[in-house]
């Protein structure tokens, strides 16, 4: 039984992980659709979204099953407990993408982006995919020590956005109010999809040392 129990948890685990890279990709290709006006790319964004919340919510039972059941104690209570709110993260780390893709088709067939920012948004694309790796590999691993560099990412995506702001501040600006609102959403949503990633990434940590980060 103890053994089936535990094999339990490994899936849910795995559900999770997967979960994280699908989040991952889901950035991925609404960067790229956003950095290339590519409606293709966010619809298909958009139209796997759908699934991905399915998923979510087929992980969610199975974690809620495994409390309803099994009535963990100790670190299993603590690794289900954490699976339900990180499914919550993932869950907004995939709207979050869904957010840039819908903003790109409510611009095309124009470029949502002017060519001085795209730089900016093809960095913060990356470090967001790279955390959503991070947060699969650690999430699979429990490995702490690799769960805390996810702060140090979410620095670099921090710095990048408040330079974003310094740029749309600057009197220099020529593209209008209304690509300063799209600019500044889009910057946001990058900034939130870090911001849920550290959230998993602490809870994992949480996981390995019974102590809250």
């Amino acid at each position: 039984m103890r053994t089936a129990y535990h094999q339990q948890l490994d899936d849910l685990a795995v559900s999770i992980a997967e979960l994280c890279g699908s989040a991952g990709q889901a950035m991925e290709r609404a960067t790229q659709a956003l950095l290339q006006a590519d409606l293709v790319l966010a619809e298909q964004t958009i139209t796997d979204y759908d699934g991905m919340v399915q998923r979510a919510k087929k992980t969610e039972e199975q974690a809620m099953t495994l409390l309803a059941l099994q009535a963990p104690v100790a670190g299993d209570l603590r690794a289900v407990l954490s699976a339900l709110k990180n499914i919550a993260d993932i869950d907004r780390m995939s709207a979050l993408a869904l957010h840039v893709a819908k903003l790109t088709r409510r611009r095309h067939p124009d470029e949502t982006l002017p060519e001085e920012v795209n730089g900016y948004f093809t960095e913060m694309g990356r470090i967001a995919v790279d955390m959503s790796s991070t947060v699969k590999e650690v999430v699979l691993s429990r490995d702490e020590h690799r769960a805390a560099q996810l702060a140090d990412d979410d620095d670099d995506m921090d710095n990048i956005h408040r330079h974003l702001f310094t740029l749309l501040m600057d009197r220099e600006w020529k593209h209008g109010v209304a690509a300063a609102v799209d600019v500044t959403l889009l910057g946001r949503y990058y900034e939130r999809f870090a911001d849920h990633a550290v959230e998993i990434g602490r809870r994992v940590i949480y996981q390995a040392t019974g102590e809250p980060v």
